[in-house]
């Protein structure tokens, strides 16, 4: 462990590194990234990754009407701590938009649990040893269902502001949460896409910019198919509990489900706990935090050369 005095400078580096964060490129990845197209079960993924092909692995999942660019601030970080750091588009989703239910066998109608479970299980095998695994939001409860179903592929599990109740999900949203029962997942997806496509919350030039060209890209099936599997979250709270591999739930301090929830389900899972002062997206806004804690629970199972 770390002196006090030491652990503290490095907390305060990593809150002003987050602070001084500008306004920015979101497609603008370091040139040395690598990018592919992985092929799996539902089609061809965007795959991008960086860092030493002999480190440990990190798998970065983002979530409804997110990308690997997601992640453009949280990659180097890693790579620089000699992680070998990957992310990928979900199907359906901005580069990965030709990637559906159409290609599996039998053919499928819709972008269902099993399609996102078995894509990422696809890439967590392409890989010889376990990685770390961040689950953003609706793929939090992705990751959480791979880790249950093969626990072999996994040596640590990050919950990035994922769903913190079972059930239909959206009950304890801020605000509108008491509503949400009401409308159906097409409803639910265009009440969200109308408040990021409108700037809700606030965000940068450079940021909405690229959120709304990711949209354009994105197909509209795919987010009402999310929002309809968040309204039927299952309860994994037993098995995530038994679970030896070490985990962090981290979230945003007014993430669009209050704390008290996410705290919640941390202690009910037994895994450590991370918030920061930001909104749902620590991994745009508090990037330097967050790879700080993730790299703290990596400690637990690995060794850096």
């Amino acid at each position: 462990m770390l002196p006090a005095d030491v652990a503290t400078d490095a907390a305060d580096e990593a809150r002003l590194l987050d602070e001084a964060i500008p306004d920015l490129d979101w497609r603008a990845f370091p040139p040395d990234a690598e990018f592919s197209r992985f092929e799996a079960p539902s089609g061809a993924l965007a795959r991008v990754a960086i860092g030493p092909a002999s480190g440990p692995r990190v798998v970065l999942v983002p979530g409804a009407t997110g990308s690997k660019e997601d992640f453009v601030l949280m990659m180097p970080l890693f790579a620089a701590s000699g992680y070998r750091v990957e992310a990928f588009d979900l199907a359906g989703q901005y580069e990965s938009a030709d990637a559906g239910p159409w290609n599996l066998t039998p053919r499928r109608g819709t972008y269902d649990e099993r399609l996102f479970l078995d894509d990422l299980i696809a890439v967590l095998d392409d890989g010889a040893a376990r990685a770390h695994v961040l689950g953003y939001s609706f793929a939090g409860t992705i990751a959480e269902l791979a880790l249950l179903e093969r626990p072999d592929r996994f040596a640590s599990l990050t919950l990035l502001s994922a769903p913190p109740e079972p059930g239909q999900a959206f009950r304890g949203v801020r605000r509108i949460g008491r509503l949400s029962g009401l409308t159906t997942p097409r409803q639910g997806a265009a009440l969200m896409l109308w408040g990021i496509r409108n700037n809700l919350n606030r965000v940068p030039p450079g940021r909405i910019a690229f959120v709304r060209e990711r949209f354009a890209r994105t197909r509209r099936e795919s987010i009402d198919d999310i929002i309809g599997l968040m309204m039927r979250t299952p309860d994994l709270r037993a098995g995530l509990a038994a679970s030896p591999v070490p985990k962090l739930v981290a979230v945003g301090e007014h993430d669009i489900w209050p704390r008290e929830l996410h705290e919640r389900f941390a202690r009910e899972i037994g895994a450590r706990f991370a918030v920061y002062p930001t909104g749902h997206s620590p991994c745009e806004t508090a990037p330097h935090r967050l790879v700080r804690d993730m790299t703290a629970l990596f400690a637990e199972t690995d060794e850096i050369p």
